[in-house]
């Protein structure tokens, strides 16, 4: 999932621990396991990158205060971490006016590709 969030309160996209707080939460809520973390906070003051490892995958932000714009992207595996409530826990730390998210639907390509497989198999033993 990629989501966007413009116009957020700049104070919130510059609050390092606050950030690092709001993602930890995001991913509980959604039913990931964290593993670990990478937080930078940039000169002057400004933007934060933070990214959290979590056992299905990862969540970041990336800030730019001076926009009042942030981009989160979620990155999840298995059928038990919904990435949508990660993602909504976020948006609403940050209080954008506008938000703009894509989920992309990754792996289907491994899994036509199995499921290929799966059916060149049959042929050979039958054939």
């Amino acid at each position: 999932m990629i989501g966007e969030l413009y116009g957020c309160d700049p104070a919130s996209l510059r609050d390092l621990e606050g950030i690092v707080e709001t993602v930890r939460r995001a991913a509980r809520e959604a039913g990931a396991t964290i593993v670990g973390d990478f937080a930078n906070k940039y000169d002057k003051g400004e933007g934060v990158s933070y990214i959290l490892v979590v056992k299905e995958s990862h969540i970041s932000v990336h800030t730019w205060p001076e926009l009042g714009y942030a981009a989160v992207d979620i990155y999840t595996c298995g059928e038990h971490v919904d990435p949508w409530k990660a993602f909504n826990v976020m948006a609403e730390s940050f209080n954008p006016k506008t938000v703009s998210v894509m989920e992309i639907k990754r792996g289907l390509m491994v899994k036509e590709a199995e499921e290929q497989q799966q059916v060149s198999i049959a042929l050979e033993k039958t054939g």
